[in-house]
């Protein structure tokens, strides 16, 4: 792994801005197609089922999908970064990506301290990978002479 390129913070920023665009858009239509705009306009804690499914079960389950699948989630993708191992370079154990998934709760606990730890980390790992023992890569990064490096 020492020839790997690690995405920092604002790359990284950029892949969950895209990934928070295409998530309310999946998430926002249909829940005002099947609730209204009673939906967005009441205080109601919880709606039902498809509150619950498009809420919490869709993105739970289409991230470790992606993250499985593709290594990353389509902002990722875009972006060309990679979630790998941390100490093989290959692909997550489904073990990690679950945990990796729910340890975005210590990461955002804190003030966000966890994702923010990216930005002074040598592997700029957040709190997140470290716990689920992963690290971001970019793929096709470009060296201060111009050279593509793989």
């Amino acid at each position: 792994m020492e020839n790997r390129h690690y995405a920092g913070f604002w790359i990284r920023f950029t892949a969950f801005m895209i990934d928070l665009v295409i998530i309310l858009v999946c998430v926002t239509i249909p829940l005002t197609l099947i609730y209204g705009t009673r939906y967005w306009t009441e205080g109601a804690a919880f709606y039902g089922f498809w509150d619950l499914m498009f809420n919490y079960i869709l993105p739970f389950v289409a991230t470790i999908w992606f993250w499985q699948r593709f290594l990353g989630t389509p902002g990722k993708m875009l972006l060309k970064l990679r979630i790998v191992d941390a100490q093989t370079g290959g692909k997550p154990s489904l073990g990690q990506s679950v945990g990796r998934y729910f340890a975005y709760i210590i990461s955002i606990i804190p003030l966000f301290l966890g994702y923010l730890w990216i930005g002074i980390d040598k592997r700029k790992q957040a709190w997140h990978d470290k716990l689920a023992g992963t690290v971001v890569i970019r793929e096709n990064h470009k060296s201060q002479t111009g050279i593509v490096e793989a």
